[in-house]
């Protein structure tokens, strides 16, 4: 018995923290609580209580130093008792097959391995900060970063406030372990909302905030971020390691440290590569950001009979997934000339992989953004491309310059728009147009919109062909495409007659289309598809559309004065009414059906921005057929902004505005 303290308090206190650390593993471990915040709160103050009265019972590792010690003046730095080493890295699936080959000659070699089974136990590789984690006699004494693999900082006190690191074991046991701590897209969200109130910097990504959290000298500011962690090896331990990963990953789970679920043991490569696929495309669905999959040998013996290189163990590989950003050099600026006349500024890059797929083009969006970015013909550059997202130039890398860059002159003429060639920039906005409305690159543009899957959606009829019908003069006017025969067709070259089939049965299939596609394809400026929606919504027939008052047009919510003009302007013109009397006698347009006032998303209006998992339009899709409206902008109107990754000035906006904000996962949950 300690001096002084009665015997029942000591008792009462042993209880309480092992109670408090039997909630916070089932909370913060298998994520499982069966107690309320509330009463968990309750038994951390009576430990509070009773450290206030007797202070000599406080240890190191009472929960209640979770909060944060004192500020350090600077991180001590530790020499790791076991060297810190980092995998090989492969991008493909024939780089996996190399190493695996190289791994069974070694094997084959090894005559103590005869009979040893290869098989891969496969991990998701956390895009977070590499963690050591050392135990004498089950307590945990020291936390330290991985440094230069020899020498790390220790940052014992920062990781005591992750509630999902063990204070103390359930056995007595010395143990090295190593694993990554994260921090949640969810909770990123929240820190960056208070970042951009203080006019700070928001942090850029999920690995950015959690190696930026556990390298705070006051512990405090650690504490206030909602970090976790996964332990995913065992460096060293007193007694017999198990004598296969996926055993280890078993232990360290009954020594109660937080692994992750997702892992899995194969037997073959195949079964690798259907793994890595399957996270490849369901990454964005979890709450912590990952970067890859870890690839190791199951066996403990085939580990430790191969070794390791001077920086890498070849037993294991880190399977990357494609990289979203990337360096590349402009080698030319040329514009692209829209079907309303708006004229886009688009590098062309040297040919570079991003995000799975080559890409020697980027939209450089507008004069003004050239001049912020201060981008250069020759320049190297970062471009960042996520999911189906066009490929963004996001930064100059200006150290690289060479002096041979070519500043960037703004034309003031281009022969594509025709006329003249003379442009002018559109009153109140940063975009140039063309002078003149009826170039022939604006033409093609408008035939590309018209047949796309925003509006007409005729599979099989894309740039390419329309091009070719252009040039042979067999389609002048939207309405000349359902009036093609097969012996127009046929006569053309590389038209087989199966292309050619297909082709005429895909217009004949597009020949019934809603109202609101309807107004999509006929390119009227400043009309877009959320545009459509919203006139189609109010006016419920063509007829009334293109009747209506000015003044009716610019009062619906959504479209506002300038669009109201424009509609207005646009249905005023011979030419297009001319236009659509012609396509009425060749389509059909579908009775709208009528919104159910019950429906779930029923008077709800939501934004959505950033990338998600799944396509834009298909979220769009499902919120409009429960119900929802879609608005491109985010105003006090908004009832939701789904946010998906790389969210950005809508985001911020929904958070100034106080508009309730939903990830991916809680929009899901939200419409089930």
């Amino acid at each position: 018995m300690q001096k002084n303290i009665p015997e029942e308090v000591i008792a009462r206190y042993e209880k309480l923290k092992e109670t408090v650390d039997h909630y916070r593993y089932l909370y913060h471990v298998q994520d499982n609580s069966n107690i309320s915040d509330e009463a968990y709160d309750s038994l951390i103050k009576e430990i509070i209580e009773i450290e206030e009265r007797y202070p000599e019972l406080i240890t190191p590792n009472s929960p209640t130093q979770r909060v944060g010690a004192e500020p350090l003046e600077e991180f001590k730095k530790v020499k790791h008792e076991v060297s810190q080493w980092s995998y090989d890295d492969c991008f493909d699936f024939e780089e996996l097959k190399k190493w695996d080959e190289k791994v069974r000659r070694m094997v084959s070699k090894d005559t103590s391995l005869k009979g040893e089974k290869i098989e891969y136990c496969t991990e998701l590789k956390i895009d977070g900060l590499k963690i050591i984690l050392t135990y004498k006699n089950g307590e945990f004494v020291q936390g330290a970063t991985r440094g230069d693999g020899e020498i790390g900082e220790n940052v014992t006190q920062n990781l005591k406030t992750i509630k999902s690191i063990p204070l103390i074991l359930p056995k007595p046991i010395d143990i090295i372990a190593v694993g990554e701590c994260w921090l949640s897209k969810k909770e990123l969200m929240e820190i960056n909302k208070v970042r951009v109130l203080n006019e700070e910097e928001p942090f850029a990504n999920t690995r950015n905030a959690a190696a930026g959290s556990i390298r705070q000298l006051d512990p405090k500011i650690a504490a206030k971020r909602k970090l976790s962690s996964f332990i995913y090896d065992i460096d060293k331990i007193s007694g017999d390691l198990p004598k296969t990963q996926d055993e280890e990953l078993k232990l360290l789970s009954d020594l109660t440290f937080k692994i992750n679920p997702h892992h899995e043991v194969f037997d073959s490569l195949e079964g690798v590569e259907k793994y890595y696929k399957k996270w490849a495309k369901d990454k964005e669905k979890l709450d912590y950001g990952l970067d890859g999959i870890v690839i190791k040998i199951n066996s403990r013996k085939i580990q430790e009979a191969l070794g390791y290189t001077a920086k890498s163990p070849r037993w294991g590989i880190a399977y990357k997934f494609p990289a979203e950003q990337v360096t590349t050099v402009v080698e030319d600026i040329v514009f692209q000339i829209g079907r309303t006349g708006v004229i886009t500024p688009v590098a062309h890059l040297r040919p570079v992989l991003v995000a799975g797929s080559t890409v020697s083009r980027a939209t450089l969006h507008n004069e003004d953004e050239i001049k912020r970015l201060d981008v250069r013909i020759g320049d190297t550059v970062i471009l960042q491309k996520a999911g189906d997202v066009i490929p963004d130039i996001v930064e100059v890398v200006k150290s690289l310059r060479t002096g041979k860059e070519k500043v960037f002159v703004f034309p003031t003429k281009l022969e594509a728009c025709g006329g003249d060639g003379s442009i002018e920039r559109i009153p109140g906005q940063a975009a140039w147009r063309c002078v003149n409305t009826n170039s022939f690159a604006q033409q093609k543009r408008k035939f590309y919109h018209f047949v796309s899957k925003k509006a007409f959606n005729m599979d099989g009829c894309g740039p390419k062909i329309i091009d070719v019908l252009l040039e042979n003069n067999l389609i002048t006017n939207f309405d000349d495409i359902f009036t093609l025969k097969r012996g127009d067709l046929l006569a053309l070259p590389r038209f087989a007659e199966r292309s050619v089939d297909n082709l005429l049965s895909s217009i004949e299939k597009s020949r019934e289309i809603s109202l609101a596609r309807f107004i999509v394809s006929l390119s009227i400026p400043q009309v877009g598809e959320e545009t459509a929606i919203d006139l189609s919504n109010h006016f419920d027939s063509l007829e009334k559309i293109m009747n209506a008052r000015i003044e009716e047009l610019q009062k619906i919510n959504g479209v506002g004065d300038v669009v109201g003009e424009s509609v207005f302007n646009w249905f005023t013109k011979k030419e297009n009414k001319d236009l659509v009397e012609r396509l009425l006698k060749q389509i059909r347009i579908q009775k709208r059906d009528k919104k159910v006032s019950e429906a779930k998303l029923a008077s709800m209006t939501f934004v959505v921005t950033g990338t998600l998992s799944m396509p834009r339009d298909e979220v769009k899709d499902i919120i409009r057929s429960l119900g929802g409206d879609i608005s491109e902008s985010v105003s006090s109107k908004t009832t939701y902004l789904l946010a998906g990754e790389n969210a950005g000035s809508k985001l911020e906006k929904a958070q100034k505005l106080g508009i309730k904000v939903l990830n991916e996962k809680e929009f899901l949950d939200f419409i089930k």
